[in-house]
């Protein structure tokens, strides 16, 4: 299968999951496009799976949504349950998030010593195309985001959002889900004001070097001796 079919696919399959989402909150076609500063024909090509949203899209739409972002890489169906409407102005940092990303890209063009024309060959991508995703003059397609990471070498969660707002709701929607992995014992430790001082003693030593980890144990077992 060739590059630009598996974008094909991951297109139409990501078309499907934006469409179950939309109809599991509750939004129509013409909120869902104005969130993210689209018109309602672009954002029924999305779900058509005939064209791909950036991924500052989905990340716009998973917080409008109120979803983790993972769930764009799921088969899941979701439920009826009604999402929170979005608090924030979308289409505005979707725009700028544009833009940092065709940085951000072109940085990792540069650290892997890879030319445009030769990133372009690899995946399949017109060199205009690719260099107007690195000028942000156009948003990049999420699946072909995803061929991009892939022939650089380097992780798709590289390019997510992590110090926007919708970066810093991400983080805590995945610190939810981590913390609801652990053990009910430890999740009800946690929970307890009492423990706060246990917590953030953790914290410190995690935080600390070999060096001085070692340092502290020596002096426990000179204490204890």
């Amino acid at each position: 299968m060739s590059a630009q079919q598996q974008i094909a696919i991951r297109s139409r399959k990501l078309g499907l999951l934006i469409r179950d989402a939309r109809l599991a909150a509750h939004k129509n076609v013409a909120d869902c496009a104005a969130a993210i500063h689209v018109t309602p024909g672009i954002f029924r090509s999305y779900e058509e799976g005939t064209r791909a949203p950036s991924l500052p899209e989905v990340e716009a739409l998973a917080y409008y949504f109120q979803l983790p972002l993972q769930h764009f890489w799921t088969s899941d169906v979701l439920s009826d349950d009604p999402a929170r409407t979005a608090t924030i102005p979308l289409a505005a940092l979707v725009d700028l998030r544009q833009r940092m990303l065709g940085v951000l890209l072109q940085q990792k063009r540069q650290q892997a010593s890879l030319s445009p024309r030769a990133l372009a060959e690899q995946t399949g991508i017109s060199l205009s195309r690719l260099r107007s995703y690195e000028d942000g003059a156009k948003p990049i397609p999420l699946p072909e985001l995803e061929a991009l990471a892939q022939a650089l070498g380097v992780r798709l969660e590289d390019f997510f959002d992590q110090a926007g707002p919708i970066g810093q709701w991400l983080n805590k929607q995945r610190a939810i889900q981590e913390f609801l992995k652990l053990p009910p014992e430890l999740q009800d430790f946690a929970c307890q004001p009492v423990n706060r001082p246990y917590l953030d003693l953790a914290r410190n030593l995690s935080s600390m070097s070999t060096e001085k980890l070692r340092s502290v144990a020596e002096g426990l077992l000179d204490i204890t001796l």
